[in-house]
């Protein structure tokens, strides 16, 4: 009987928890008050903005689809490609003497990134530029002996090769750390594991580190494309012809600098709205199966 009753307490407890007391949040009128009068100051910012007739949106409209400003932009998102091309490239590179137990190549790697990250990158662009003051003339030649090849260092460094090795080299300084940190996250086990199966160094790399490494390399990659995009804007000062050297040659000649300036910044927002886009959805690709701090599986949104 005292059994029976014991199973009919605990079955009822079963259906019937105990609840748990929620809390409930207190009513702050500072804070409705404070969103009220931001919201208010961001619209009036906003109207003012849009009706303030200095700002000529006509000729934003005129000018937005310009043919020679999509030139410009076509040129901004070749450079941004090329220079992420290089950076990525060469910052695995580097990545990989940084880990080396090769002394020479650690140095290597470790006096590449520590030059190309202090040197500014305007700076970095304006001495490429002049290089010809330095070296006039880039030879090939047998030590001691003759030449092979020579060229004229102005014909051989163009504005154009100067704004990819100057923002090629920057990044592949800032790259090489965020690979490395991504190469780094992976567990020794996974490399040690890979070797009893018989792997090479290459392959456990391709097939083990990369794919686990990338979920951390990607996040700060995303940020450094859209960094890469807006620094080539700095290519203007060496007359290469990107968006910015676009729209400032049209207003010097029109002295419309505020609309044209206008369309520059909203192409800008544009090309950088979507690359956080794409970078989302990467980030979703290789966060798949991985379980996020709250508790929140990523393989749902990947799949979604």
């Amino acid at each position: 009987m005292t059994a029976h009753i014991e199973s009919a307490d605990l079955s009822a407890k079963h259906q019937h928890p105990p609840s748990v007391a929620e809390a409930v949040g207190y009513w702050r009128p500072w804070r409705w008050l404070v969103s009220i009068i931001f919201t208010l100051l961001v619209a009036q910012f906003l109207v003012t903005l849009a009706l303030n007739p200095n700002m000529q949106w006509h000729v934003v409209l005129d000018y937005m689809f310009h043919p020679v400003v999509l030139r410009g932009l076509m040129m901004t998102l070749l450079l941004t490609f090329l220079a992420m091309l290089v950076g990525f490239t060469l910052g695995t590179g580097l990545a990989l003497f940084r880990l080396s137990p090769i002394l020479p190549m650690q140095m290597f790697a470790l006096g590449f990134t520590w030059l190309f990250r202090s040197i500014p990158t305007l700076v970095l662009l304006i001495f490429l530029y002049n290089l010809a003051i330095l070296i006039p003339e880039v030879s090939l030649k047998i030590p001691f002996g003759p030449t092979l090849w020579s060229q004229d260092t102005n014909v051989l460094v163009t504005p154009f090769v100067a704004a990819i090795i100057g923002l090629g080299f920057h990044k592949a300084a800032y790259m090489s750390e965020i690979i490395r940190a991504g190469l780094l996250s992976v567990d020794d086990g996974q490399r040690q594991a890979a070797t009893a199966l018989g792997m090479s160094s290459g392959t456990t790399l391709r097939r083990i580190v990369l794919p686990q490494a990338m979920r951390v390399i990607i996040p700060p990659t995303g940020s450094e494309i859209i960094s890469t995009l807006k620094l080539t804007s700095l290519v203007s000062v060496i007359s290469m012809s990107d968006l910015l050297y676009t729209i400032e040659t049209i207003y010097s000649r029109t002295f419309q600098t505020i609309p044209l300036l206008l369309v520059a910044c909203i192409w800008y927002l544009v090309l950088t709205s979507i690359l956080q886009f794409a970078q989302r959805y990467v980030e979703r690709y290789f966060g798949r199966g991985y379980r996020a701090p709250g508790g929140k599986d990523n393989r749902a949104e990947a799949e979604g």
